[in-house]
């Protein structure tokens, strides 16, 4: 099969009138010049092609300062790149027959629960895989600002969340169900989660700069940034602790150029780590997402990757966006060819560059995605800007609060969510979510008993927050809205499209 699709990409350079070397004449320059033009501090690229590494290569810079310039060894936080290490983590045990994809989760983890008893029964490995259990966007995504929860302490919470979607007849990404996994994989092998994956697959895969803790960056490490009220500022890297296997891989393009080739032949340097049937199960649809107007044709998702179309090649892709970095892969079997770019800030120029490279390397014509995405980009932030500017204008002037700020002064509970305590610092009112004094707000009065909160980290932005008021006419409610995708991050956390308001009642 891998004789076949390369004879396949043979053909279509030649058709071209191409050789190999030439599809990537004069990219270099190219991705230089539209990264200043977007205005990223720096980014990195690796291209491979039937097991040879065509690029491997670092532009730009690790910090705004220019302290260091990028390089293909340069560390990125890959965020949820990690999904598809944590499936293939899974694979190895399944291939070992310690496990398989449809086991039923509670046969391996006697402690999980959902809300709905039966739900709780049937969910697989795959399930959580595949994110079709229907739980966990709006609850799993938001709580990764709980850098001092556990993993079972998550697990724990989920019995009390509602479903999103009902059980394997929708799409929910969930980063809390691959947190399951995580712990699965825990206690069928053993050992942690972080350790089997650089045992088992870094090391024999050779990705010598990959890791899973955020101690273990070095010096060559991106520093993030995004913008903030108009203005490029590095911000702190965010700590995945419980969700690990969600989302807290660090490597660098040089590693994912090796875990890239291993993708698409199922091996490296003559080593596979399981049968081809793993992998192949690995890369097959699992749940069906739908149509994507960007990418014509049915979307799907595998264990760990996104399967859709570019053109007319099958693409299997996974982006990966944590505070500040942002990180994109593709591979195309058909023409055995995978890429992979990471960036010290979110930007669209990564799926810009995707598309770049496939044209140029399937002699496809020639367009300008850069520019169309880039478009596109300030578009959705001016749109984003202007809808903010309307929740902005629907405040109303000459309200005060409907008690004295002490009177607000409480612990406030939700089963799910857990503890909020609310008191009083200098004569400002703050807010404090889960126990842990980094996730402090200070609220600002916005109108009546709402209030704006902002967290102490800038980068996290704002959020509005209102008491209700009880029987007895005191706050006896805190309703606190979290927001998990706003119009543009960085034109501010509001106005968005998907967030879920959570109702604590006063202890």
């Amino acid at each position: 099969m891998r004789v076949f699709r390369t004879l396949v990409l043979s053909l279509l350079l030649v058709s071209a009138g191409l050789t190999a070397s030439e599809p990537l004449d004069g990219l270099a320059e190219w991705i230089e010049g539209e990264r200043e033009r977007w205005e990223i501090p720096g980014l990195a690229l690796a291209i491979v092609r039937a097991d040879e590494v065509l690029l491997a290569q670092g532009f730009g810079y690790l910090d705004l300062e220019r302290s260091r310039e990028v390089d293909a060894n340069t560390q990125f936080g890959i965020a949820s790149l990690s999904k598809a290490m944590t499936a293939t983590a899974l694979g190895l045990l399944v291939d070992q027959g310690r496990l398989d994809w449809d086991d039923r989760v509670i046969d391996h983890l006697p402690g999980f629960r959902l809300s709905d008893p039966w739900v709780t029964e049937q969910v697989t490995v795959r399930d959580l895989l595949a994110h079709r259990v229907g739980v966990g966007r709006l609850f799993g995504n938001r709580l990764t600002f709980m850098p001092a929860a556990s993993r079972d302490e998550v697990m724990a919470a989920l019995r009390h969340h509602d479903f999103e979607q009902p059980f394997r007849q929708g799409y929910v990404y969930s980063n809390a169900m691959y947190s399951v996994a995580g712990i699965l994989l825990e206690a069928v092998s053993g050992q942690a989660w972080e350790d089997f994956i650089e045992q088992h697959l870094f090391e024999p895969l050779g990705m010598t700069r990959s890791n899973t803790r955020l101690s273990s960056l070095d010096h060559n490490a991106a520093r993030p940034h995004q913008e903030i009220r108009g203005e490029l500022v590095e911000i702190s890297r965010r700590d995945w602790s419980w969700g690990s296997p969600a989302a807290a891989v660090n490597s660098t393009v040089s590693d994912l150029a090796r875990w890239m080739r291993f993708n698409l032949a199922g091996e490296l340097a003559g080593q596979s780590l399981f049968s081809s049937d793993v992998l192949e199960a690995i890369h097959a649809p699992s749940n069906l997402i739908g149509f994507d107007a960007d990418y014509p044709g049915v979307t799907a998702y595998g264990l760990g990757w996104g399967l859709g179309r570019y053109q007319s090649f099958h693409v299997l892709r996974h982006g990966g966006a944590t505070d500040g970095i942002n990180s994109l892969v593709w591979l195309l079997p058909e023409l055995d060819l995978g890429i992979v770019v990471s960036a010290n800030r979110f930007t669209g120029f990564n799926t810009a560059l995707a598309r770049e490279v496939v044209d140029r390397v399937a002699g496809l014509e020639t367009t300008d995605w850069s520019s169309q995405l880039l478009e596109q980009e300030l578009e959705s932030r001016a749109e984003a800007a202007a809808a903010r500017e309307e929740v902005n204008e629907q405040r109303q002037s000459g309200t005060q609060p409907s008690h004295p700020l002490e009177t607000f002064v409480a612990d406030y509970q939700h089963p799910l969510y857990g503890q909020v305590e609310v008191f009083l610092h200098e004569g400002e009112l703050k807010l404090k979510l889960w126990q842990d004094d980094s996730q402090t707000l200070r609220l600002e009065h916005w109108h009546h008993d709402t209030f704006k909160a902002r967290w102490s980290n800038p980068a996290q932005r704002e959020k509005f927050v209102w008491f209700s008021l009880g029987e007895d006419g005191l706050p006896g409610e805190l309703n606190v809205r979290f927001t998990l995708r706003p119009l543009a991050l960085e034109e501010g956390v509001y106005p968005a499209d998907y967030t879920r308001d959570v109702r604590y009642l006063k202890q």
